[in-house]
């Protein structure tokens, strides 16, 4: 998509749609929809069609609500969309990404290519994170994955150019909009990215084929890429990924990005992704229904491939680096069996109880490959990880477990402004204890009771002293429900999240 940033009038844009956010305000102690100066000017000009709507109650502005309205046919406006965001005092950067979703997904919804959003100044969100947070939300949402479909007679359309126009900047918009707007730009292609690779079915999207497509990644980007084939995984003795993908003809790899920037002196970053490219549960094989939606199994890796390539494009000054663990867990006569005992290459054993909790054994290898190769000054790993996280916090927020009180909080902060809410969760000693095994050092699995905690207190046993967060992101993965931005399928969640964390690492 085209971005571009204005301060111009957006009546002289020559866009399909302009979209019109109004704010509901405060006046003598009742609150109700209110047009900024700007604002009034264009109605004035489409002959009060705004205010109209306002006083016959159709149109209240209350946060998310769309209204479509056609002025005259001598307006330069087509199409006006109102849309709602609430109280002044409560709009944030999401409500701003959720309003731009939605007068994108209406404009693609009629075909329509090119579309403007005028931006009103704001109390409550900086200029500059309005101006990122619109255009996240323009991109996101006029995402589709039709990779596999024939759009030759039903095309939803797509939007190709956005302009944002800034109130009251004067006659150029300002540098650092243009910058945020640019930032906000390669933030969520590289989320649609991480979309792309996380709606890839299962045959399509092998390890191998992940490791090319982060090879290819890497070339666009700058990324430096290694990828570990199973003789190198069998020198380091990896023995959990090569467990998990023993069963499956698709052999296991262990891809890595790394992103250096040119100061000599800076953080190290290690970000761990799962990478279960397909997940039949092994021997312990899942029920049927639904088993479908496992190919969003590597959502975790899809979402370390997109942080990636935005931590490249936007030059950050942050060494980065991106651990995958990708393997294909299938049943077979190959397969590894509940009763095994694995060997790490951290020299850890583990004891497998159930083979369909096979992501955090993966992990394990990766885990401590980060740890021991790039001796990081934190790792944060993203897994679609455990059914008990989807029971506890639903699809509204993920799993967010440490062993660094600073980490989490860091984490936990970068979710709120992203948009993409993580949620501290415990990290007992009791639940440390409960993932020990009688017959090896960890088992895989601690039972039912508080499993979200005990499959991060399993991980935890492999990070040692690194500062370490973990993202169960099984419940914010994919989707099965409407959202602004957001259509069926994988959500890319945790690509914001990260870039916030490493745009203000410190």
């Amino acid at each position: 998509m085209q971005v571009s940033v204005k301060t111009t009038d957006p009546q002289a844009s020559a866009a399909d749609l302009l979209a019109l956010p109004i704010l509901r305000r405060t006046r003598g102690g009742s609150t109700a929809p209110t047009l900024s100066p700007t604002a009034r000017a264009l109605d004035r000009a489409l002959g009060g069609i705004v205010s109209a709507a306002i006083q016959s109650g159709d149109f209240r502005a209350k946060a998310g609500q769309a209204l479509l309205l056609y002025p005259t046919k001598s307006s330069p406006v087509q199409r006006l969309l109102l849309i709602g965001l609430g109280k002044e005092s409560s709009v944030t950067a999401e409500r701003l990404r959720r309003a731009a979703g939605t007068a994108v997904r209406r404009a693609g919804s009629r075909k329509n290519k090119r579309i403007s959003f005028w931006l009103p100044k704001l109390r409550s969100v900086d200029r500059d994170d309005a101006a990122q947070a619109v255009t996240e939300g323009a991109v996101l949402g006029s995402y589709r994955f039709d990779h596999y479909r024939d759009l030759q007679e039903s095309d939803p359309g797509t939007v190709r150019a956005l302009s944002l126009f800034l109130e009251n900047e004067g006659k150029s918009a300002p540098a650092s909009a243009r910058r945020a707007a640019k930032a906000g730009l390669v933030i969520a292609e590289s989320q649609n990215l991480a979309r792309d690779l996380s709606n890839q079915p299962g045959n399509e999207l092998p390890p191998a084929k992940l490791a090319s497509e982060a090879r290819k990644v890497a070339r666009e980007t700058g990324l430096r890429c290694r990828v570990l084939d199973v003789a190198e995984l069998k020198r380091r003795k990896m023995g959990g990924i090569l467990a998990v993908g023993g069963g499956s003809s698709r052999p296991p790899r262990l891809i890595v990005l790394e992103h250096r920037p040119k100061r000599t002196r800076s953080a190290t970053i290690c970000l761990v992704g799962k990478g279960v490219t397909f997940d039949s549960g092994g021997i312990s094989i899942k029920p049927s229904a639904g088993m479908e939606e496992m190919k969003h199994d590597m959502g975790g890796a899809a979402a370390v491939v997109g942080a990636m390539r935005a931590a490249s494009l936007l030059a950050l000054p942050v060494h980065v680096v991106g651990v995958i663990g990708a393997a294909e867990n299938l049943p077979s006569g190959t397969a590894y069996r509940p009763g095994d005992v694995v060997r790490t290459a951290s020299g850890k054993t583990i004891e497998v109880l159930n083979t369909d909790a096979e992501g955090r054994v993966v992990l394990a290898d990766a885990l401590h490959y980060s740890r021991t190769e790039f001796k990081p000054d934190a790792m944060i790993d993203l897994a679609t990880l455990t059914g008990a996280c989807m029971v506890a916090l639903g699809p509204w927020a993920s799993g967010l477990f440490g062993n660094d009180d600073n980490l989490v909080e860091k984490v936990r902060k970068a979710s709120n402004h992203a948009g993409e809410r993580a949620w501290p969760m415990p990290l007992f000693d009791e639940h440390r204890r409960a993932v020990k095994s009688t017959i090896a050092d960890v088992k895989n699995t601690a039972g039912r009771d508080a499993g979200a905690s005990t499959a991060a207190a399993f991980l935890a046993a492999f990070v040692g002293d690194t500062p370490w967060v973990h993202l169960d992101i099984a419940g914010t993965g994919w989707t099965s429900t409407a959202h602004p931005y957001h259509v069926k399928g994988g959500t890319g969640v945790g690509v914001r999240l990260l870039l916030e964390l490493l745009r203000g690492w410190k």
